[in-house]
């Protein structure tokens, strides 16, 4: 797999009127569909009423004109994309996810990961808990369904549920009249909310979902806060704001998000930008041409082109019908997918000294890949410059880097990863300079982990991990 995983994309709206809510989720959705390609959802509140579809696939195939007109018109909804870090993939885990208890209906969708979910589980199924699948998704929903039956309203059933929870967790829950949006303690994973031309309100993962939707951002939820919106009006809930340091995933502005989005009041391309001027300023090299590997290594090289004062052209035509190369689930088909994904323009590299710029470089298949199908088209020099430093570490907040194993940068050096993905030369941002990336004044931090093992919680214990893939490996002997 050249590229890491998202975890998810969230998306919900709720205003006073009957509307066509589920086309504003469909436009959302499509906007986040960079954040997860493996499933979607959507479910349509009317007056309690829900109506809900989801299944395998990206949003578009999922949602034909009649599975989309059949959730029908109401007055608010939430959506989910996909692309599961953990747990059996497919339709069983598509969210979101919609439960019938004692005290009504209700509805959720998350993105993140929690680094307590095996204590939590082995906690609810003593209690008596079925689950039904492994997603993290539907333990919040028991969470919050367990606290709904004594706490005096949904928002504080989830103000309850809250204090429980470890880990990264950007979560919707939508009741038969309010959406409630919940961003964890650390801010790790990014949530917005914003409001339409008719006075709805619109909360998503990115800006760019907001403004597919027709919603004008308001603003970032902070980290750890609570937000109850019933149609007409929007209140905060702040009880867990300010109680742990600030540690948004830089990766949000390095990969995950959309150029065109904002995120904790940080324009994405701008942040790529100042990446590849940082890198030019770090790795400096005697070349013709600057191109960028798209999409997310495109913003970089334009900044290391205007540092640099070397011409930046372009360098890929990407087909623009394959989705991303990690969606792909077997290597022979990642090598097929490669071939028709990416086509080097020959004039810019022909007889060229060249710097190619990405994003990253994870296990370095890819990249080798794109290497040579430089060389190919007649390149003299490759120099390799990657936006991120090495990948080191294992993830636990929702990046698809549970093992360190398969990570090129932890088992060879840089000379090394260089001559296997067959460069000239290779250059990673530094782990100083990533955290500039984003110019902001407000002293929040970045989740860094990844790079220098700095992890902002506790991270899942192993023990309680191999106890329940015991579990389950021995339950499965048994069927």
């Amino acid at each position: 797999m050249g590229k890491l995983h998202e975890e998810c994309g969230v998306f919900g709206i709720i205003g006073t009127k009957k509307t066509n809510v589920a086309a504003s989720v469909y436009y959302g959705l499509f906007a986040l569909q960079h954040r997860g390609q493996e499933s979607c959802g959507i479910c349509v509140n009317d007056d309690g009423v829900f109506a809900s579809y989801k299944d395998s696939g990206l949003v578009n195939d999922v949602f034909v004109p009649k599975h989309l007109s059949g959730l029908g018109d109401g007055n608010m909804a939430i959506g989910h994309v996909r692309y599961g870090t953990a747990g059996t993939k497919g339709r069983i885990n598509a969210q979101p996810i919609v439960v019938n208890h004692v005290k009504g209906r209700m509805a959720l969708a998350h993105n993140g990961m929690l680094t307590n979910y095996f204590e939590l589980r082995e906690e609810l199924e003593l209690e008596g808990a079925i689950f039904h699948s492994d997603s993290d998704a539907e333990l919040l929903s028991y969470l919050v369904t367990r606290e709904r039956l004594n706490a005096p309203s949904i928002e504080e059933a989830v103000n309850r549920a809250a204090s429980k929870i470890k880990g990264a967790s950007s979560l919707l829950v939508m009741s038969p009249t309010k959406l409630i949006a919940l961003r964890d303690e650390r801010g790790i994973r990014p949530l917005c909310y914003g409001k339409t031309e008719n006075g709805s309100y619109v909360v998503a993962s990115e800006s760019c979902a907001l403004d597919a939707a027709g919603a004008v951002l308001i603003r970032e939820l902070r980290p750890g806060e609570i937000m109850v919106f019933d149609g007409e009006t929007a209140r905060s809930i702040d009880d867990h704001c300010g109680k742990q340091e600030s540690a948004l995933c830089v990766f949000e502005y390095i990969y995950f998000a959309r150029p065109d989005s904002v995120i904790d009041g940080c324009s994405v391309h701008a942040a790529r930008r100042r990446a590849g001027a940082f890198l030019a300023l770090e790795h400096p090299v005697h070349a013709d041409v600057v191109i960028g590997v798209p999409d997310s290594g495109l913003d970089a090289a334009m900044g290391y082109s205007a540092q640099s004062g070397i011409p930046y052209g372009l360098g890929f035509i990407k087909n623009k019908y394959i989705g991303r190369t990690f969606i792909a689930p077997k290597k022979s088909v990642r090598d097929d997918k490669v071939k028709i994904k990416l086509n080097p323009v020959s004039e810019t590299v022909k007889g060229k000294r060249v710097v190619l710029v990405d994003d990253s470089i994870v296990r370095g298949t890819t990249c080798a890949r794109i290497v040579r199908l430089l060389r190919e088209a007649g390149a003299t020099e490759v120099h390799m410059r990657s936006s991120a430093p090495p990948f080191l570490y294992p993830c636990y907040y929702g990046t698809d880097i549970s093992s360190v194993e398969d990570l090129i940068a932890t088992n060879h050096s840089i000379e090394e990863v260089a001559r296997i993905i067959g460069v000239d030369s290779l250059g990673y941002l530094s782990v100083e300079n990533v955290s500039k990336l984003a110019e902001r004044s407000d002293g929040k931090t970045y989740c860094r982990a990844c790079f220098n093992a700095e992890y902002p919680t506790d991270i899942p214990d192993v023990r309680m991990r191999n106890k329940y893939e015991k579990k389950i490996s021995e339950k499965n002997k048994g069927e």
